[in-house]
């Protein structure tokens, strides 16, 4: 099978010798952009080798130069049985490489950077042995030369072997150990592509603007249809939605009337799709049949996620609920809770807080405004159809899911909190939202495994941006990690909601709220994400991250090495829609501001103590 997803200076091999078992060694090439994958039987090989040459002359004439890389398995027998020393314990064997060329015709800088990108492999905690032989045969034992050493020179063209210790498989059967190879793979494509970044910018005309530019730019038909799979399942279900009580109004005064002691009862919304047939619809995609190494990193995390999610759907109001958000949102790490109550130390209460402040807009009006702002970025993007909507059946709050604003119908908000909580839910939950839309994979708009931290941290660093993250919003989101550890330490919904108050000085219904928002469905530990994602978005832009890339779609801190791939790539586009925060009078004077050392409480030292 030949792939050339378009005129590249390079080419990869991979024969299959009919001879010996050889189970996972072609996916090492068919990661790439430019790949031939051949029989290694006697009748065909005239063949290849023609079209090989043909494929080489082409490339060098047009490019200037080109590379045939041929990559094969060692020797299944010298795979090594290391045991540890002291305990006698055997060892997992350590990556090794092989790279064989031939004197002179090699190209030097190309095969420098193979052999350090090679060497910076580690796997079962073992680092990669590479050796480079400068005499030996550039292509497998037992089969012809694609080129010989004459038609080399007369081309212009050069071509090296690599030959990959077979780790990823059993010696004995020949079973694949999956997660191995899709390891090695990844580790392997990355250390390809950038030799072949060097070998183009010394030896081509050509001029990538980064090693990823020389990846696939175009999406087979096999990954948007995953992408698509994976994006139905995800839309089968608003699991936020149908994690939150619809009942909370009555809740509350069952609660007051007990004198703050008696649990809530909670009603949640029925399931409207069966939990075990969306699993058995989820774990028929097959993301393992994915090429493409880096889309099938990201596809099997939220296949993975959703799995876990759609568990969660089954034990929304059990004990089961808390162990799955503890898996898919995390808990409350140590240097976490250290911030919330340095928080609390910095930014006290001021006696007692009230609920609201005096001018204050009610749903209705709230909804209002949400969809002027909407207006907005419609005139931009028509494709940009969002509606906030009043719902009779959230008693309070604001959720995003769907594209749409949901508002709850007794939701007040303060004046002078409305236009960062318009930024927080439109400006960056909308907008990226619908900058996934856009893009030709559907998971950006429903988002990639564990987004909800960059993406909550970039929705408050919104709020900060144009001047409303007051000292009250940021007690609440303090108070969200500290209710989030207590529900996890086993807490009851009393004891909690008493903490909040009595120790943090909150007033009733807000404490009741935060500790609502904690102890929904079982244990929803995602609260935490809120201050946890503002230090991880904190640390992005001191850093001198690129803003630009997390409105791509909804992504997770660790998506954005692989977006930026994928649009040096060409598969992704930049964003349709920024913003509008990134234009308001004091977003430069504030995101400058922010330096590699800053700190969520930095952000407290610059508001001072002034309430927005």
């Amino acid at each position: 099978m030949l792939n050339i997803d378009r005129l590249l200076p390079f080419l990869c091999i991979y024969r299959h010798n009919p001879e010996r078992r050889d189970e996972g060694t072609g996916a090492f090439v068919t990661a790439e952009a430019s790949y031939l994958l051949a029989p290694g039987d006697a009748p065909v090989r005239g063949g290849m080798k023609q079209l090989v040459k043909q494929i080489a002359i082409t490339g060098a004439e047009q490019l200037g130069s080109f590379l045939v890389l041929e990559i094969w398995a060692g020797d299944d027998g010298e795979v090594p049985r290391e045991v540890d020393p002291i305990t006698g314990e055997p060892l997992l064997p350590s990556p090794s490489f092989r790279i064989l060329t031939r004197r002179p015709h090699r190209p030097e800088g190309a095969v420098a950077t193979l052999k350090f990108a090679l060497q910076r492999i580690k796997l079962h905690r073992q680092a990669a042995q590479v050796e480079i032989n400068l005499h030996a045969m550039n292509h497998p034992a037992g089969m012809t030369q694609f080129l010989s050493e004459a038609e080399e020179k007369q081309i212009g063209c050069h071509v090296l072997g690599l030959e990959v210790r077979p780790i990823y498989r059993d010696i004995e059967t020949g079973e694949v150990y999956d997660h191995v190879l899709r390891s090695l793979r990844r580790s392997v494509a990355r250390s390809l592509k950038k030799a072949f970044f060097t070998f183009t910018l010394n030896r081509t005309t050509v001029r990538p603007q980064h090693y990823f530019s020389l990846g696939r730019s175009s999406l087979p038909q096999q990954v948007l249809t995953v992408d698509r799979q994976l994006a139905d399942v995800s839309g089968q279900f608003k699991f936020l939605l149908l994690a939150t009580p619809m009942n909370a109004e009555r809740s509350w005064h069952e609660f007051c009337e007990s004198g703050y002691t008696k649990q809530p009862t909670f009603q949640y919304r029925p399931l409207d799709a069966d939990p075990l047939l969306l699993k058995r619809r989820l774990m028929r995609i097959a993301t393992e049949r994915i090429d493409d190494p880096t889309l099938t990193h990201v596809f099997r995390q939220t296949q993975d996620e959703l799995d876990r999610q759609i568990t969660m759907l089954s034990d929304i109001g059990t004990p089961r609920f808390l162990p799955g958000s503890l898996q898919v949102f995390g808990g409350v790490e140590p240097r976490l809770l250290g911030l919330a109550r340095e928080i609390f130390k910095r930014l006290p209460a001021p006696g007692r807080e009230t609920a609201l402040e005096k001018s204050s807009l009610d749903a209705k009006a709230f909804a209002r405004c949400a969809n002027r702002e909407i207006a907005y970025y419609r005139r931009l993007c028509p494709s940009f159809s969002a509606q906030a909507i009043v719902r009779d059946d959230i008693y309070s709050g604001l959720l995003t899911t769907g594209g749409n604003l949901l508002v709850g119908r007794e939701t007040e908000i303060a004046s002078r909190r409305v236009d960062a909580l318009l930024q927080h839910e439109v400006g960056t939950h909308l907008v990226t939202y619908y900058n996934g839309a856009a893009q030709p994979l559907r998971l950006l708009r429903v988002g990639l495994a564990g987004y909800d931290g960059m993406q909550e941290g970039l929705a408050v660093l919104s709020e900060y941006f144009v001047g409303g993250l007051s000292n009250s919003r940021m007690r609440t989101l303090a108070a969200r990690v500290i209710a989030t550890d207590s529900m996890i330490r086993g807490e009851t919904f009393a004891n909690t909601f008493s903490q909040l108050v009595d120790q943090y000085g909150f007033a009733e219904h807000a404490a009741y709220t935060i500790t609502l928002r904690v102890y929904r469905g079982g244990g929803l530990t995602k609260d935490a994400v809120y201050l946890r994602g503002l230090v991880e978005i904190l640390r992005y832009v001191g850093n001198g991250g690129d803003l630009s890339l997390l409105f791509v779609g909804k992504l997770a801190a660790d998506h954005i090495p692989v977006v930026r791939e994928l649009l040096l790539r060409g598969v992704l586009q930049q964003p349709a829609l920024t913003p509008r925060y990134l234009a308001h009078p004091e977003f430069k004077r504030l995101v400058n501001v922010i330096h590699e050392d800053s700190s969520v409480l930095d952000l407290l030292v610059d508001q001072g103590s002034k309430e927005y």
